[in-house]
């Protein structure tokens, strides 16, 4: 791949869209992703594919059977998707998915204050990794002397973020 041109930028309205999974199993994926994270199921094509979202959007997240149906995970040590990132709206939004995460009895695979957000890491059932998150405002990112942000990876208290209150309704995965 040739080096592009350092001068160019990406318009800053551009986004990322939605994430679309490879699965072995899409009913177990749909509980995951509907049941336990509380993403709707906005349309199915069959017993092979789910689109589910948040606010009514098209879909943030596919789910497929198509290739993968019965397949296992790729080994370690491939390359492939890192983990799909949720964000939320507030702390007490994360907290709530938190509490929803744990009684489902899922592990998560670890948890970080970055400074700027607050992020739990853990497994979707086709062990896909999946970071859960919320952003700080702006206002409070860390930065250097010169204005540079400098993120961190520092332990993040689970018994803390769970004494955040129930949030509002409403309160749920944002854009993705």
């Amino acid at each position: 791949m040739s080096e592009q041109s350092p001068l160019y930028k990406a318009d800053p309205r551009v986004r990322i869209g939605h994430v679309h999974l490879k699965v072995a199993d899409l009913e177990r994926s749909v509980r995951f992703y509907s049941g336990v994270l509380g993403l709707e199921v906005m349309q199915r094509f069959g017993s092979q594919a789910a689109f589910l979202s948040v606010g009514g959007y098209h879909h943030h997240i596919g789910l497929n059977t198509w290739e993968s149906l019965g397949g296992s995970p790729p080994p370690m040590g491939t390359t492939g998707l890192y983990h799909t990132a949720i964000l939320y709206p507030t702390r007490a939004a994360l907290a709530e998915v938190l509490r929803r995460v744990l009684q489902a009895g899922i592990a998560l695979d670890g948890a970080a204050d970055h400074g700027v957000s607050e992020a739990l890491y853990l497994r979707d059932p086709d062990e896909n990794g999946v970071e859960l998150y919320w952003d700080r405002p702006q206002e409070q990112w860390p930065r250097t002397p010169a204005g540079e942000l400098a993120m961190y990876t520092r332990h993040l208290n689970l018994h803390g973020l769970l004494q955040e209150p129930v949030p509002e309704l409403g309160s749920g995965p944002q854009d993705l």
